[in-house]
């Protein structure tokens, strides 16, 4: 099949990417000169694991094009894939213009049917929307589905090659068919595509996250009880997780939720309610709750060092909102390195793909290390903020002997309280028994 995506963000990549990996020709559109030039030369402009291999293997096998022209893009596809930005509007709304605004080039550009297919995450009535934008410029035949996207960062290229479900929202059965078509190959072990109507298509995405981000504030709010009562939330989140009603996914406290997906789409349902006169309180506690998760660790920072920062220097392990890529999006480390640097502390970071985003982000306000141990080196304190894997066994004698005073505070719980006490280490994490020596 012949497939066009408009938009080469972290969707719209992954997307055009995997859909050629089945066979399809497929061109990505993206009014960026010079980021479609690098694609055209090989180069993946994100990181996301084994999206590289597939990248190459389709670009040189010519099933995989980039063009700066959507008017080729439109000529080239059956099928034309919306993967465009929908970011946070001011009042928490969801941005459509990117969408609309392509749709109103759509109509003026159509010369035959097409399945417009919206994969962007979008409050519900955008697909009606959409359709209504392209045919105020076009008498042309063609349908709007909704089909929203399911991707992990980090594990997007998995979840596309292999879903647990595919949702197709339309009433067109002509629109539909095709779709069939199109995701055969990769619903092959019998996982379901989801027939529903537009609306119920595009609440689902919305839904979903927001249970994911509601059940993650939940867990953190027992891990900051936890605390105040001295119980242990690794083993409440045991006993929880083995409740098949529960399940073990998600109850992992932290220092909040962060990323392009999680904050946005609860803002944007949260908003979306009431426009429509429903208040989704529980939203409220969600939103509200992971703010101040984000910074939980700065008290226990201010408290060891008799809440004075002033001169102090921090090493930061971690920068991604999750580890296994470099969004930065909604990142817990930004907060917790901006109350920090107001508290006075100098920080120097390491994290293994996200620092050249935060570079482009804070500029020389902090600095970076070659590697996990250069950043420790002479510091007072390590702060942990995403949970890599190489963080997670380290040299703990290496990190005693490079940090001036033998103190971790660990915000993703990655190392057995029990365990990094033997070590000699002070050790502070969430929802469980501090430790000094």
């Amino acid at each position: 099949m012949k497939i066009s995506v408009i938009g080469t963000g972290y969707v719209g990549l992954v997307t055009g990417t995997c859909l050629a990996e089945t066979g399809n020709e497929v061109i990505c559109v993206d009014i960026d000169e010079q980021k479609v030039k690098k694609m055209q030369e090989g180069e993946v402009p994100i990181y996301e694991p084994h999206l590289d291999v597939l990248f190459e293997r389709n670009i040189n096998a010519g099933r995989l094009k980039f063009t700066t022209s959507l008017e080729e893009g439109l000529q080239h596809g059956n099928i034309i894939f919306l993967a465009l930005p929908t970011p946070e509007d001011e009042d928490g709304s969801a941005d459509l213009s990117y969408v609309l605004g392509v749709a109103d080039q759509i109509g003026k550009l159509l010369t035959d049917y097409k399945v417009i297919v919206d994969k962007s995450t979008v409050p519900v009535g955008t697909a009606d929307l959409v359709a209504e934008t392209i045919a105020k410029n076009t008498s042309v035949e063609f349908d709007v589905v909704s089909n929203p996207e399911f991707l992990r960062e980090g594990f997007a290229v998995d979840d596309f090659l292999k879903p647990e479900r595919i949702v197709v929202g339309s009433s067109s059965e002509r629109a539909i068919e095709l779709m069939r078509k199109l995701y055969k190959p990769f619903v092959r072990s019998g996982n379901p595509i989801i027939i529903m109507d537009e609306k119920s298509a595009e609440l689902t995405k919305y839904a979903a996250n927001s249970f994911l981000a509601t059940k993650i504030t939940f867990m953190n709010e027992i891990a900051n009880f936890c605390e105040r009562v001295g119980a242990d939330v690794d083993k409440v989140r045991i006993g929880m997780g083995t409740d098949s009603r529960i399940g073990k996914r998600f109850l992992f406290p932290g220092i909040g939720y962060g990323g392009s997906c999680f904050p946005k789409d609860v803002k944007a349902l949260h908003k979306s309610g009431r426009e429509k006169g429903y208040d989704f309180e529980i939203l409220d506690a969600v939103v509200r709750i992971n703010e101040q998760q984000k910074t939980a660790l700065i008290p226990k920072v201010k408290s060891y060092f008799n809440d004075d920062l002033k001169g102090k220097k921090i090493a930061i392990w971690g920068l991604a909102f999750k580890p296994e890529t470099d969004d930065i999006r909604e990142a817990p480390s930004l907060y917790t390195i901006d109350k920090l640097l107001e508290a006075g502390c100098t920080i120097k970071a390491f994290d293994p793909e996200a620092m050249p985003n935060v570079k482009k982000k804070l500029g020389d306000k902090i600095s970076f290390a070659t590697n996990m141990y250069g950043a420790l080196e002479d510091a007072d304190a390590l702060v942990i903020c995403t949970e890599w894997s190489i963080f997670r066994t380290p040299d703990f004698k290496r990190i005693k002997e490079q940090l001036a005073n033998p103190v971790i505070f660990d915000g993703r719980n990655l190392y057995d309280v029990e365990d990094i006490s033997k070590e000699g280490f002070h050790y502070f994490s969430i929802g469980r028994k501090d430790y000094s020596k």
